[in-house]
């Protein structure tokens, strides 16, 4: 038995109806002569709870002694021993003395309550039934000192003793239905679980269950301990299953729903009932509670507690109140008192690659393993395939891996296939709805869910939820006020901000130093609904978008240098609002604003490989049928014919690009007519037949108009790009001095994109000179995932594989090639221009009698995740430059 705590047996007989006279007994056994104040003191603890005491001096009986405790205790319905050192007398023919007799003869299912008094030298037969009573696992014993002490140790414990015996009477026989508040059927025989059933298995929260078990057990345990996130993100579930694991912890672990009560001083009295607790008027609830729960060892689980938040005060006296309590809420907002140790539930981890990776490498991802799950209750033949597996990760992500909104996709699985699912997921609210009846009706529809939360907020609160439903995708404080404008709600933005994060409608976080706030994608489409609906949303659809083209133009410079990273990082953050800014401006005829701004940024574009999307935007603006400035239409020209250039064997037409140069120059731009001549460069270098004369004519005008003082980035990239001319050459000692004066240069000016082509470049002409360096391409690399670079990773293990083919390792060039290979047809550029050198390399192997060895690791690699490819290329680099010392 555990020291301290109340053992009770299962649920109370059924005795028929009592006359109000007929009170609960309480039979108090003690030896008379040496622990007179104490049985005093137990007499009034009894009597506080308005039992009846069942005591030898509460009146002389004419019965012998044995049979009348024996009548006492057959009439009683709790046993308290009270006992210090002597053990009393024993009467002839008498095995045992009374006190002995009286602990032996009380049923085994009555409960006894032992209280043994401190400090004592205890007559050996005394100590032989101490050591006894602390082996039956159907006794409770605490040790006290004084009077006053055991007075309010008996109180506590009776009162608790009542609770758990009147949790275990009203415990239904069967428990088929599922209910969300119910005592588990499974643990009715354990006095300290008092948690809901739960009819799911709990998917993909390992990592949080051992954080909570750690805060609510380890070295340092947290007294209150708060679970805050969206509505549908498992908080409920997570921490009933944080409670269940850390039981053994505590004598009692309770569960308190908190979603029907809608007023603060409804708390303490919902704490009350769950643990048993009568409220009788008499005392204010909290003294109540600290009596009846006094010396125990709580965990009180409050849940839904965002409705009565301004109560946070009451779980702050509940603390100081049960010393021995710990408290784990579950609410959509902080609770903001001290001592609160908040744990952000996030939403479910999705696949790393969901268009690359592995089936197994899909399947582990949290996220997938709940759909699936979910998806085979609902339909059992349904299972995890190679041909599903893509668009189960898809629908995850564009559900952000928010658990209730992926079980309700997953429901539909008996309706949808997985690709129709997907089909349909660009409007997520009708689709996300369950006709399940043991959901909590707010739960029933994801839009439900976060109507919940709404109604909880505050007046400008509310208007702010609503007017940020003008942005598509994540956005900055600055971006808000830009929106906000004069309002009379946006006095504190950064406050009425904070109330929505608390809410959980919005999640904070940072991008490059800023910081940025988004929406789970239901959120954001209920408040984009709502904004809808707002008489004066165009103007702010208007602000929204000036915003976007002023960011453009204070980005230009910052995507040169030092800057640039965090500068590529912000922009990719806001992408989603800057198409969406975009499109509005179109569609009220601002295209040349729109042209500038896309131009203004073509470094963001060229970095993260989204050139076609900037053509795109340009067709769109042609698409119009508005006219366009001279220079907008040369900025369209040159990205149309740049992007053309990127694909293998495609010839340009070069009178539309000196037509662009020529209208730059009319507009005065010299950077435009320096890009405008360079990929006209390009142009005359790839085609057929290379015109490389007229291609170092035209990069030496850009250059003369691109200076480094002008744009050191630029001139730096035309720099380059006749060291590439001199490559094309077959002068590649020329152009790696070139190469290596760019790297130099970009080192200096910090400039990591420049960087990472020139080492690129650097590492082609080394293994044209018949030298192999590895380590340039794995420069590359490095470089070309901190940038987000997609098209680039493929760059740098073509390289490495040129490298394998040299050194003579064809199976690691085969299976190098065959990932880029794969890189490139999930990134859509299969038909992209590759480096001169690589062709010729490979084309050596394929014609010698090593073609079969090579073909085969080229399959192999194929059929590479993408993390697998990495991993595999960064180990070749190692390999390779062993071979090549």
């Amino acid at each position: 038995m555990v020291e301290g705590a109340v053992m009770v047996s299962g649920a109370a007989d059924v005795r028929g109806i009592r006359t109000p006279d007929q009170r609960l007994r309480v039979f108090v056994s003690s030896t008379l002569k040496e622990l007179h104040p104490e049985r005093r003191a137990a007499r009034t603890a009894i009597e506080r709870l308005h039992l009846a005491p069942v005591m030898f001096e509460l009146g002389a009986r004419p019965h012998p002694p044995r049979e009348l405790y024996r009548a006492y205790l057959d009439q009683s319905d709790v046993f308290v021993g009270l006992y210090w050192q002597e053990y009393g007398w024993i009467a002839p023919d008498e095995e045992f003395s009374g006190l002995e007799d009286e602990y032996r003869l009380a049923p085994r299912d009555m409960p006894k309550l032992i209280y043994l008094k401190q400090p004592a030298e205890r007559e050996e037969r005394l100590a032989k039934l101490v050591e006894e009573i602390r082996g039956d696992d159907s006794t409770s014993y605490k040790t006290f000192e004084t009077a006053e002490e055991l007075t309010e140790l008996i109180e506590g414990d009776l009162a608790t003793l009542l609770a758990e015996r009147f949790d275990a009477s009203r415990a239904p026989a069967t428990d088929d239905a599922v209910d969300p508040t119910a005592v588990d059927s499974g643990t009715s025989d354990d006095a300290a679980d008092h948690l809901p059933v739960s009819p799911d298995e709990v998917l993909g929260r390992e990592t949080d269950l051992m954080t909570l078990h750690e805060w609510l057990g380890g070295d340092e345990p947290r007294r209150l301990v708060t679970l805050v996130g969206p509505g549908g993100i498992g908080k409920t579930r997570l921490a009933i299953e944080a409670g269940r694991q850390a039981r053994e912890r505590f004598d009692r672990v309770t569960f308190v729903p908190l979603a029907n009560v809608r007023d603060g001083a409804g708390v303490l009295p919902a704490v009350a009932r769950e643990l048993g607790v009568r409220d009788d008027g008499t005392a204010p609830t909290i003294e109540r509670l600290a009596v009846a729960r006094r010396g125990r060892r709580d965990l009180i689980v409050l849940d839904n507690f965002e409705q009565v938040v301004a109560a946070a005060p009451e779980v702050t006296a509940l603390l100081t109140e049960l010393q021995g309590a710990t408290v784990l809420v579950t609410s959509r907002t902080r609770l903001r008192v001290h001592g609160e140790q908040v744990f952000d539930v996030e939403p479910l981890g999705l696949p790393d690659d969901p268009e690359g990776g592995t089936l197994g490498e899909i399947g582990d991802a949290p996220a997938v393993r709940l759909f699936v799950d979910r998806a085979h209750a609902a339909d059992s033949r349904f299972d995890l395939t190679d041909e599903n597996a893509q668009d189960i990760a898809r629908i995850c992500d564009a559900l952000d891996g928010v658990p209730l909104a992926i079980e309700l996709a997953a429901a539909c699985i008996r309706v949808l296939t997985p690709t129709a699912m997907l089909e349909k997921l660009h409007n997520v609210l009708p689709i996300l709805t369950t006709s399940d009846r043991d959901m909590p009706e707010r739960q029933r529809t994801i839009r439900a869910t976060v109507e919940w939360s709404i109604d909880l907020l505050g007046p400008f609160a509310r208007a702010l939820f609503v007017r940020l439903g003008v942005f598509a995708g994540d956005f900055s404080l600055e971006a808000v006020e830009a929106v906000a404008g004069e309002e009379p709600w946006a006095v504190d933005l950064p406050g009425t901000l904070l109330e929505l994060v608390d809410g959980s409608l919005l999640r904070q976080h940072d991008v490059a130093g800023v910081s940025f706030f988004s929406m789970l994608v239901p959120v954001r489409e209920l408040a984009a609904l709502r904004f809808g609906r707002e008489p004066d949303a165009d103007a702010v659809r208007m602000a929204h978008a000036t915003y976007y083209v002023r960011l453009a133009a204070e980005a230009e410079p910052l995507l040169r240098g030092f800057t640039q990273q965090a500068t590529v990082e912000r922009l990719q953050a806001e992408r989603d609002n800057v198409r969406a800014g975009y499109k509005h401006l179109i569609a009220v005829g601002e295209v040349d604003i729109v042209a500038d701004a896309i131009w203004r940024v073509l470094l963001y574009w060229w970095i993260r490989n989204q050139l076609p999307v900037a053509k795109t935007w340009m067709d769109r603006l042609l698409d119009t049928g508005v006219p366009l400035t001279d220079r907008s239409r040369a900025i369209a020209i040159t990205f149309s014919s740049w992007v053309a250039l990127s694909h293998r064997g495609t010839e340009v037409d070069r009178r539309p690009l000196q037509e662009a140069a020529e209208l730059f120059r009319a507009a005065g731009d010299r950077f435009g007519e320096g890009a405008a001549l360079t990929v006209q460069g390009i142009a005359c270098a790839t085609a057929s037949s290379p015109d490389l004369e007229g291609a170092e004519e035209l990069q030496r005008k850009a250059l003369d108009l691109v200076g480094p003082d002008d744009d050191s980035t630029f001139n730096a990239l035309f720099r380059g790009q006749l060291g590439s001319i001199e490559l094309m050459r077959g002068r590649p000692v020329e152009a790696l001095e070139i190469f290596h004066q760019v790297i130099t240069i970009a080192e200096r000016i910090g400039d990591r994109f420049v960087e990472m082509i020139e080492y690129t470049n650097a590492g082609w002409a080394k293994l044209a000179m018949g030298e192999v360096r590895p380590e340039l391409f794995a420069r590359h690399l490095e470089l070309t995932l901190e940038l987000g670079n997609e098209e680039g990773v493929g760059h740098a293990v073509e390289g490495l594989a040129a490298c394998a083919v040299v050194l003579g390792d064809l199976e690691r060039a085969g299976m190098l090639l065959g990932a880029v290979d794969t890189m490139r047809t999930r990134t859509g550029s299969v038909d992209q221009r590759t480096y001169a050198t690589s062709g010729p390399i490979v084309e050596r192997v394929l014609a010698s009698e090593y073609a079969g060895v090579f073909e085969a690791a080229r399959e192999r690699g194929r059929g590479m995740s993408r993390r697998e490819a990495l991993r595999y290329a960064f180990g070749s680099v190692e390999a390779e430059t062993t071979v090549s010392a």
